[in-house]
């Protein structure tokens, strides 16, 4: 394997580096400081320096403004966002106008894809189904009315609901397809609760009672729901990448600072081992991460099919990152929790990651069915 990335890459990461340089992870809503929502919306300054720095339309054409690069540029992108916590829907919104602009209508492609590119537009995806638990795409379903849709059925823990302009919503129809209806939250017949992620922030219970969507508004090309779900599935590796990265550096500068019996705890055989052990984690993380988004941007064939390669990788991240914050609350000892400091957010955004799009027994699961229909051997 060669994991190489090309200057282009490089680029888009170095350039995300410096947007997020000034955001302080300390200086983020904490959770504990409230029993609300830590905030209305999301960052909406940095999300204006993000459209500045060209960073919101990466996976986009020239025609629509972007750079035409692929999810490994995206993740780059992504890894650096979550280092510090950032509270903006780049993850949601990058992926929704790239399956627009790989799967949509002229007249779609044309109305949206420039505005997002810009920031103008936000985008956001349903992807949770009713419970968490259940595919997304039989949580509502679509059927035909003359010239348009109707969409009738639930979306939870729906990201950025209460600020995104359109929510990209998988719906399936009698003959058993997937379809996805580009919805705004104060549409006619669109019911919005408020949910609160471990986070602290906002997600949206999404009810549809009989909502009309025009035709034009509604993808209905196969795969564009699979291939929208496995970029979302990468993006969210990428993003517990970044945050254990930061949590590792975090606790190693921690443990060579504090002392006990005139030595640094991070010369202590049992902490050594401790953060070694996480950053095996990271690399095992990493490793399976660039292959399940070089598997999405190249579509190289395999022994087995792509979905394989993001199970894997999902499989490593819910697991590693989980690990890599409970080690580094340990090895933190009661300084870990205390508020001021900002280890308890990443904690906290460290479970809902885990839990995005299904925990890691979720993805054993559908890697022991593709493992069956698809014997090595």
């Amino acid at each position: 394997m060669d994991f190489t990335f090309s200057e282009e890459q490089q680029a888009a990461a170095e350039a995300a580096a410096g947007v997020f340089a000034d955001v302080a992870p300390d200086g983020v809503p904490s959770p504990a400081d409230t029993t609300g929502a830590v905030a209305d919306d999301f960052d909406r300054a940095l999300w204006a320096r993000l459209a500045e720095a060209d960073l919101l339309s990466l996976l986009l054409d020239e025609a629509y403004g972007g750079a035409g690069l692929d999810a490994i540029a995206l993740c780059l992108v992504l890894r650096e966002s979550a280092k510090v916590l950032a509270r903006v829907p780049l993850l949601e919104s990058s992926a929704a106008a790239a399956t627009v602009q790989a799967y949509g209508g002229e007249e779609l492609r044309s109305a949206l894809l420039t505005r997002a590119g810009r920031g103008d537009l936000v985008l956001t995806v349903a992807a949770h189904g009713r419970t968490g638990h259940d595919p997304a795409e039989l949580a509502v379903t679509a059927r035909r009315d003359g010239d348009r849709w109707v969409l009738d059925g639930v979306q939870t823990a729906v990201p950025w609901a209460h600020n995104a302009d359109l929510v990209v919503v998988p719906a399936h129809t009698d003959a058993h397809r997937t379809v996805l209806a580009l919805v705004a939250p104060d549409r006619e017949g669109v019911v919005l609760a408020e949910q609160i992620s471990t986070t602290g922030e906002r997600l949206g219970e999404l009810r549809l009672e009989s909502v009309p969507i025009a035709r034009v508004d509604v993808i209905d090309a196969d795969g564009a729901w699979e291939w929208l779900r496995d970029l979302l599935t990468a993006g969210t590796c990428a993003l517990a990448l970044g945050l254990g990265t930061a949590v590792l550096r975090m606790t190693g500068e921690y443990t060579s600072r504090r002392e006990q019996f005139g030595f640094p705890v991070a010369t202590f055989q049992a902490v050594a081992v401790q953060a070694a052990d996480r950053y095996i984690d990271l690399r095992a993380m990493e490793a399976t991460l660039w292959q399940a988004a070089w598997r999405i941007s190249s579509g190289a064939s395999g022994t087995l099919p792509a979905a394989a390669d993001l199970a894997v990788a999902k499989i490593w991240a819910a697991e590693g990152v989980r690990r890599v914050v409970q080690t580094a609350q340990h090895l933190h000892g009661g300084f870990g929790a205390d508020t001021e400091y900002p280890l308890h957010r990443y904690h906290a955004w460290a479970k809902h990651l885990e839990l995005s799009l299904g925990p890691a027994a979720a993805h054993e699961e559908a890697l022991g069915d593709l493992l069956a229909a698809h014997p090595l051997g």
